[in-house]
């Protein structure tokens, strides 16, 4: 095949219906013909190669017959405009899909691709459809900003919001602002103490009153969305509900990881249009963290067939995006389209599957209900977790002290600490007394467990309000206990975003925490384990248990918690087992 010499062209003006003129970076083959056109639109600066190449290999892209054009959006970098996450990527996108298309060296087909917030642009976009967008390759990104990003089931995103604001938006606003290089100097270095002491700011309450961002000046959005109440309108205007969702009407193949923030987001977003969008959609989810397709992810190693390079050792990602956009742009047959919709990595036994269907077919909901003689805190106590229906059992108490919240340590999360991302050993952890241990017997046979995996939890607390936190956590046969997905609910926000008013105080409440999905075999020597606790941080901001929280309390009070499982009251773990005649 015959491979296209590269031409870029820089800083290529696009003009806004509004007459913002938003600035592209052009990878094109060098010559007079016209090609389809990739397009993606990032807030991160197309000029850095880690952003604006990251998992894919443009150049192979543009070899093989694509125009690529990398944006930067509205009031960042070299774009014109005032930058506000998300507010205007719909409309600027349409715009830009249009502008795209009408090139000289465009034949009119538009695709988009593009991770997290570049994965969020093309779905914004597509829900404002511009005629010449023809399909889209959204990876680990967003929908609702209240359901799994800013905030989760109630609780706010504490680690991801500050890191996001101090190390991904600020530097740019800083450059922009203070054009003075004295003073740009001084506000870099001001920004670069607060990073190199982020842990202090995690501890910092009540954030809303955290001083030093805004002594810097930047990143203003920061504070104005702390102030937004959860039921507010502009949540809508900035996010990707069902209603926009359904004006998608292009083919969408939706990339996740076990180990992604926006795992939960990503799994939706296949659902849903696929249950609403009358084109195809494709899900693959590998065992990855956000932005991280390598074969190791935390303290876990899946083998070289989990790497972008060599995905089931077939393709990589690169390879997969130009069959998808192949076939949907040139006409081609490449063979995407016979593939099931589904493809998964299954850890444990480290493998592909392919499926029809998310949840998968024939999964069959497994409760496994606590029990204790009232003492399952830490791992060294009695907890325990079977099939078998509790009895008269003793319920379990923890204190929860919003001074020493249970510290988060790996998972799906997205923020500047040591070991906060993957897979992590969790036995530190379960050594504390405000964690209760719920551990299966040591397993005989194989299980695989795949698919979504929620915690129903009957619970009382003395405090007016509270949070609860699950985790599913693979016990190796050493004892090391390896984290799998987890969860936390905000009692004011336990039946969804309308904020509860009814006390919860000295009352036993069911609370459903939802930990997303995974897909893990539990091998022959392995404990499956639940840990329940109150805390996730910094990943989750912390419950000061008065109705208040880090963002707006300046007083916290602890909580004395209780978990009941009796037969009245049985708490539980719901999973989606695989029989073992369909692995």
């Amino acid at each position: 095949m015959k491979k296209h010499q590269i031409l870029l062209e820089k800083n290529v003006p696009c003009q806004l219906s509004d007459g913002t003129i938003l600035y592209a970076d052009i990878y094109r083959p060098n010559d007079d013909h016209q090609y389809p056109v990739l397009l993606t639109r990032l807030p991160y600066n197309k000029n850095h190669p880690f952003y604006s190449h990251r998992y894919l290999d443009t150049n192979r892209l543009v070899e093989n017959g694509y125009v690529v054009i990398i944006q930067d959006v509205r009031g960042r970098f070299a774009s014109e405009g005032e930058f506000f996450p998300f507010k205007y990527e719909g409309k600027d996108g349409y715009d830009a899909v249009e502008w795209a298309a009408k090139l000289p060296y465009s034949n009119g087909k538009v695709g988009m691709y593009g991770l997290s917030y570049y994965g969020f642009t093309q779905l914004l976009a597509a829900a404002e459809n511009p005629p010449h967008l023809k399909a889209i390759f959204p990876a680990q990104t967003f929908n609702d900003l209240r359901e799994g990003s800013f905030y989760q089931n109630g609780a706010y995103g504490l680690g991801m919001n500050i890191t996001w604001a101090l190390e991904s938006i600020a530097p740019d606003e800083i450059q922009q602002k203070f054009t003075d290089p004295e003073v740009y100097q001084q506000k870099m270095h001001q920004l670069a103490k607060i990073i190199d002491n982020i842990e202090e700011v995690y501890h910092y309450f009540p954030l809303r009153e955290w001083p030093e961002l805004k002594e810097i000046g930047v990143a203003d959005y920061f504070y104005e969305m702390m102030e937004y109440g959860l039921n507010d309108k502009i949540w809508d205007d900035l996010s990707l509900g069902l209603e926009k969702l359904k004006k998608i009407t292009v083919p969408a193949y939706h990339l996740g990881g076990w180990y992604d923030n926006l795992l939960g987001p990503t799994i939706a977003n296949y659902v849903h249009a696929n249950e609403f969008v009358n084109q195809p959609q494709k899900l693959m989810i590998g065992p990855w963290a956000h932005g991280d397709f390598s074969s190791q992810i935390g303290q876990r190693k899946f083998g070289q067939y989990a790497t972008q390079e060599w995905i089931d050792g077939k393709e990589d990602l690169t390879s997969l995006h130009l069959r998808w956009f192949d076939y949907w742009l040139k006409e081609k047959e490449t063979n995407i389209m016979d593939e099931k919709s589904v493809k998964i990595f299954v850890m444990g036994k480290n493998t592909w599957r392919e499926e029809d269907t998310w949840p998968l077919p024939h999964t069959e909901y497994v409760p496994y209900y606590f029990h204790s003689d009232g003492n399952a805190n830490t791992r060294f106590g009695s907890g325990r977790l079977s099939i078998e229906m509790p009895g008269k059992e003793q319920a379990d108490h923890f204190v929860f002290d919003p001074s020493t919240p249970v510290p988060s340590t790996g998972g799906g999360t997205l923020f500047d600490q040591l070991n906060s991302v993957g897979p992590q050993d969790q036995r530190i952890v379960e050594e504390r007394e405000d964690v209760l241990v719920f551990t299966s017997e040591v397993l005989t046979e194989a299980m695989e467990v795949t698919g979504p995996i929620k915690v129903i939890l009957y619970a009382k607390t003395d405090a007016c309000s509270t949070d609860f936190t699950a985790k599913l956590v693979d016990v190796y046969p050493d004892g090391t206990a390896f984290n799998l997905t987890d969860g936390i609910v905000r009692s004011t926000f336990r039946s969804g975003l309308k904020k509860e008013d009814e006390s919860i105080q000295d009352h036993i409440i069911s609370y459903e925490i939802d930990l997303w999905a995974t897909s893990n075999v539990f091998l022959p020597g392995h404990q499956i384990r639940v840990e329940i606790s109150s805390s996730n941080f910094p990943r989750f901001d912390v419950n000061f248990n008065n109705r208040t929280t880090m963002i707006d309390g300046k007083n916290y009070m602890k909580a004395n918690q209780t978990v009941y499982h009796t037969i009245k009251n049985p708490s539980h773990i719901l999973l989606p087992v695989i029989p073992s005649n369909q692995n």
